[in-house]
């Protein structure tokens, strides 16, 4: 849906282990880094993550959902992120409320933003 989102980050090594470890299991990995931060992708895709080394200046939250493959991607990203120091805001489930097959988990990471993996297929 997105290009690429890009954001700054008030520790940037926390934040960059973080996303690098929870969205491993997504298959999400970085692909370049320099002076101005960290940007991670999966291989072959356009869309991607940009942190930046400039700390935020917002104090409002984001919410940033990836897409899994699979309901067992959404599971090895919510203990990845736990792993990673995440924090548990809504573990690993069906949320019925946006359509049947809605199955998500979100953390909040270092940050305090809102960060979820989420499968729209049928389970398996």
């Amino acid at each position: 849906m997105f290009d690429h989102v890009v954001f700054g980050v008030s520790d940037y090594a926390s934040a960059k282990a973080f996303f690098e470890a929870s969205l491993a299991p997504l298959g999400v990995e970085v692909i370049s880094e320099g002076p101005l931060g960290v940007e991670l992708c999966r291989p072959n895709d356009s869309a991607s993550l940009c942190i930046r080394r400039e700390p935020t200046t917002s104090r409002t939250h984001l919410h940033l959902a990836f897409a899994a493959a699979s309901r067992a991607q959404v599971d090895a990203f919510y203990q990845a992120a736990l792993a990673a120091g995440g924090l548990s805001n809504g573990a690993p489930g069906l949320r019925p409320q946006y359509h049947a097959n809605y199955y998500a988990a979100f953390v909040t990471g270092p940050d305090g933003h809102n960060i979820e993996a989420v499968c729209h297929a049928a389970d398996a």
